[in-house]
C-alpha cells in the first residue's frame, strides 16, 4: 500500500506538468484549429531560461528561496511569452489561410529550428542545477523502513498547477479575452465581424499557452534538477497525448488527461519495466483515437454543409 502511495504522489505530481504544457495546445487548437508543434520547445526554452535564472540569482547572492523562485517564474513566463508570440507571427500567422498542411509543416520546422537554436546557444550537454527547494514530511512508513515522503516541492507543484488551471478556466469563462476567444472558436469570420480582433486574440492565446508552458519548464528544473536540449520534443508529444485523451479543446479535459498520463508512466515504471513507459502512455493515444476520438471531454465536430 506504501508503494501505491508513493507512486500515485509521483504521478501526479509529472502529471501536473503535462497538464500544463497539454493546456498550451489545446487552448491553441481551439481556437484556430492547429496543433502548435513547437509547443514542447517553449516548454524546454522555459527550462533553461529557469537555469540560466536561478545561476544569476546565486551568483547575485539572491537566496531566500520564496524571492528567488517568484522572480525565475516571472523571467520564465515573460521569455516564453514572446518566444510564443513570434511563433504565431513568423510559423502561423502567414499560413492561417491555407491547406492545413502547411501549418503542420510549419510548426515542425520551427520546432527542428528551436531545438537546434538552443543546442547552439546552450551547448549540448545538460545542465543542472542545485537542489532549491528541500524537505517535505513523511505520511506513511512500513516496518521494513521504507516510507512514502511528500516533499515540498511536489505539493508547491500540484497546488500551483491547479490555481493556473482554475484562473485560466475562469479568464477564458467569465472575461472580455476569454468570450473574443470563445467567437473566434466557433466562427473567426463572424467574430471578426463583430468586432472582434481575431489576429490579437489568437496572439494573446499563444502568448498565455507559452506562459504556462514557462512555468512547467522551471517547475521540471527544479524537479529534476538536469535540463538538456532536448527533453522538449518528447514532453511535447506526451502533453499533446494529454490533450488528446482529455478532449482536445477542453481545458479540464487538457489537466485531466495530463495527471492520467502521468499515473500510467508512475504505475508502469514502478510494477513493470521502466524502458516501455513511453509505449505504455503512447499506447494509450492509439486507443483513444480509435474507440474514443473526441477523448474523454472533448464534444465530435459538426460539419455543416
Amino acid at each position: 500500500m506504501e508503494y501505491f502511495v508513493d507512486q500515485l504522489i509521483n504521478g501526479l505530481t509529472l502529471g501536473a506538468i503535462y497538464g500544463l504544457i497539454a493546456i498550451g495546445y489545446t487552448m491553441v487548437y481551439g481556437i484556430i484549429g492547429m496543433i502548435n508543434f513547437a509547443h514542447g520547445e517553449i516548454y524546454m526554452i522555459g527550462a533553461f531560461v529557469a537555469v540560466i535564472s536561478f545561476t544569476i540569482l546565486g551568483l547575485l547572492g539572491i537566496t531566500w528561496v520564496p524571492l528567488a523562485v517568484l522572480v525565475v517564474l516571472a523571467m520564465a513566463m515573460i521569455f516564453t511569452s514572446v518566444y510564443g508570440w513570434t511563433i504565431e507571427r513568423v510559423a502561423y500567422r502567414p499560413v492561417r489561410a491555407s491547406f492545413r498542411l502547411a501549418a503542420l509543416i510549419s510548426a515542425i520546422g520551427m520546432s527542428i529550428f528551436l531545438q537546434n537554436y538552443v543546442q547552439l546557444v546552450q551547448g549540448a550537454r545538460v545542465k543542472p542545477i542545485q537542489p532549491v527547494i528541500e524537505g517535505g514530511f513523511v505520511i506513511m512508513e512500513r516496518a521494513d523502513g521504507f516510507a512514502v515522503n511528500v516533499s515540498y516541492l511536489k505539493i508547491i507543484i500540484i497546488c500551483l498547477t491547479l490555481f493556473l488551471m482554475v484562473a485560466f478556466w475562469r479568464l477564458i469563462t467569465t472575461t472580455e479575452l476569454g468570450r473574443c476567444q470563445r467567437a473566434c472558436e466557433q466562427d473567426k469570420v463572424m467574430a471578426g465581424l463583430l468586432g472582434v480582433d481575431v489576429d490579437r486574440t489568437i496572439s494573446l492565446t499563444f502568448v498565455m499557452g507559452a506562459a504556462l508552458a514557462g512555468v512547467a519548464g522551471v517547475m521540471t528544473t527544479m524537479y529534476y534538477g538536469v535540463v538538456d536540449f532536448y527533453i522538449g520534443f518528447l514532453a511535447g508529444i506526451k502533453a499533446f497525448t494529454a490533450a488528446v485523451l482529455g478532449g482536445i479543446g477542453s481545458l479540464p479535459g487538457a489537466m485531466l488527461g495530463g495527471l492520467l498520463i502521468g499515473l500510467i508512466e508512475a504505475f508502469w515504471s514502478a510494477y513493470f519495466t521502466i524502458e516501455y513507459k513511453d509505449v505504455a502512455a503512447f499506447s494509450i493515444l492509439v486507443l483513444v483515437l480509435i474507440f474514443r476520438p473526441s477523448g474523454l471531454f472533448g464534444r465530435p465536430e459538426i460539419e455543416k454543409v
